[in-house]
């Protein structure tokens, strides 16, 4: 295999790892909210809050500080080194442009990762985790 081909391959796993991170912050809040209304237990899993809260507090204070998310950096150099075609900009945005063409100044992020942090922080208010302790470490 060619190391074109090689390098491809490594951009293409990083872009699905994004993709996860996006999906795990998206439906995370989702599944906190429905699942905290339908009782669920492991929606108040101190780990899995916790995780949620930091990845979406990146985000935010990436867009806030003007920084393209390193995924999205590591990403590009490694379709530069494959010789594919890269992108510009902050990768959601990329992909909101190219799945929905829709077109938005860089603030219109800023404000939607700000939001959405602050409703992933007012879900501990309404959906409380419960408190650390050794058998939380699993989902339950």
């Amino acid at each position: 295999m060619s190391s074109d081909k090689i390098f491809g391959l490594l951009a293409d796993l990083v872009l699905l790892t994004h993709l996860a991170i996006v999906a795990f912050i998206l439906f995370g809040l989702l599944l906190v909210i429905y699942g905290g209304c339908r009782g669920w237990h492991w929606v108040r899993n101190p780990w899995f809050r916790v995780a949620h809260l930091v990845a979406i507090g990146v985000v935010a204070l990436e867009s806030w500080i003007g920084v393209v998310c390193p995924l999205t950096t590591w990403e590009m150099s490694l379709r530069q080194r494959a010789r594919l075609a890269t992108y510009e900009g902050d990768f959601v945005a990329h992909w909101l442009r190219s799945l929905l063409y829709y077109e938005a100044p860089p603030w219109t992020f800023v404000v939607a990762y700000t939001l959405f942090g602050l409703a992933v922080a007012a879900s501990w208010i309404k959906f409380r985790p419960r408190p650390f302790r050794r058998d939380n470490l699993v989902l339950k």
